[in-house]
């Protein structure tokens, strides 16, 4: 199991949406094919065949709770997962 396989266990768990990372949660879309583009302080994220777009910004060094509810929302209507190339 990669870095990434248990960082997305933990996000997909729902008990410690107020403590992800923001660069964390940024490299884990990364490892699951999402593009980043940053604009001021939102970082927009998006994949080809996932139609919702994926918004963050920061709070500190964490990520917003409701932004990794909608993630995980994201991930699981899609089903993504992490590609285990490392």
């Amino acid at each position: 199991m990669t870095k990434y396989d248990k960082f997305l266990a933990k996000v997909l768990s729902g008990r410690s949406d107020s403590n992800i990372d923001f660069n964390d949660l940024r490299r884990l879309l990364e490892s699951l094919g999402f593009a980043e583009r940053v604009r001021g302080s939102h970082h927009m994220f998006a994949k080809s065949g996932v139609h919702d777009l994926i918004n963050l910004q920061k709070e500190g060094r964490l990520a917003k709770p409701y932004q990794i509810r909608q993630v995980r929302e994201v991930i699981t209507t899609y089903g993504l997962s992490v590609d285990s190339e490392e």
